[in-house]
């Protein structure tokens, strides 16, 4: 730091208000002490820095799988909106959600000291009364219903899918057949719920689900036992794999979309459009997400609010030309 102070002709003082963000130096000078930063190839001691301010610049994130298209795109969304605001991610991943694989995460995260941790597990294990997180450290949890005792952020997966039902219901399908995620998913099972609930304010009986894992497999074996059948005209599915998979077993049947059978998925994957015909989905706004988690861990690190609540981010329909009136065209 001497070094570069008697570079730029700077006080350490001054390079020490660059090195550490603040605004209290001119663009000139600035500029002077970056470049000599550059030239002698300085970079900030970030441990020291983080002894000095109590805060390392970094925030953890515990997650449970990476193989599904919201996680990914959640995880995108969080990492970009942390450095925008100049902090860097560590990823802790978990293999089975439990009270103890949560705490060992935790343990992990404090041995590299984050400011703060964004918990994405989308399944039920923060449900519970019984977990229990560290206090004194910032958390916000996506994809739960944990409830007013923690800072939750999510899509609004209960209207996403209300849009969904009611799409293909305001078209004059009579009934509208659900293929699920597993029901250990948060996601999947307000999906599940929203879906009988818009039926049964419709006075329809909702059929039995059908329960998949997410994949393109287990949407087209699903399907399967569906597309023989001349009443089913509207599938839902609970994502936009298991949609692709529906989409399959339809045209193999020999049965057209939409004109035979309307389907509809969620989450608006980039290649949803693209799916033949493009499919109707449920547009989630990863990037909003992000950002809410983002800035709800900031303002507890920086300013000490309390953040507790859930705040929901709106879905909306995007509705392409797997869809249409029974024996209809595209709508």
């Amino acid at each position: 730091m001497a070094d570069v102070a008697k570079l730029a002709g700077v006080s350490g003082q001054t390079v020490s208000r660059v090195a550490n963000g603040h605004s209290n130096v001119d663009a000139t000078t600035r500029d002077r002490v970056l470049d000599a930063m550059k030239t002698l190839g300085y970079r900030p001691n970030v441990a020291a820095r983080a002894l000095r301010t109590g805060r390392s610049g970094s925030i953890g994130v515990i997650m449970f799988s990476l193989s599904t298209f919201g996680n990914r795109k959640t995880l995108d969304a969080i990492a970009m909106a942390a450095a925008d605001e100049g902090y860097a991610t560590t990823l802790i991943p978990i293999l089975h959600p439990s009270q103890g694989a949560v705490s060992d995460a935790f343990v992990r995260l404090s041995e590299q000291a984050v400011d703060g941790v964004v918990i994405v597990i989308e399944a039920h294990v923060l449900d519970s009364a019984e977990i229990v997180l560290p206090a004194g450290l910032p958390v916000v949890i996506v994809d739960s219903d944990a409830g007013e005792r923690y800072t939750v952020v999510d899509t609004d997966q209960y209207q996403g899918a209300q849009l969904a039902t009611q799409h293909l219901l305001d078209l004059g399908h009579p009934q509208v057949w659900h293929i699920s995620g597993p029901p250990s998913s948060f996601s999947a099972a307000r999906r599940t719920q929203s879906w009988r609930a818009t039926l049964e304010a419709a006075n329809i009986v909702p059929p039995p689900v059908l329960i998949g894992d997410w994949s393109t497999t287990s949407g087209y074996e699903l399907a399967q036992s569906l597309v023989a059948r001349p009443e089913v005209t509207a599938i839902f599915a609970a994502n936009d794999q298991m949609a692709l998979g529906a989409m399959m077993a339809i045209h193999e049947a020999g049965r057209e979309i939409p004109a035979s059978i309307s389907v509809v998925g969620f989450d608006d994957t980039e290649e949803s459009g693209a799916f033949w015909p493009p499919l109707t989905t449920i547009h989630q706004d990863f990037v909003a997400v992000g950002r809410l988690c983002i800035d709800k861990l900031i303002a507890e690190i920086v300013g000490g609010h309390d953040t507790t609540g859930t705040t929901l981010v709106a879905t909306r329909l995007v509705a392409r030309s797997s869809t249409a009136p029974l024996g209809g065209t595209p709508h």
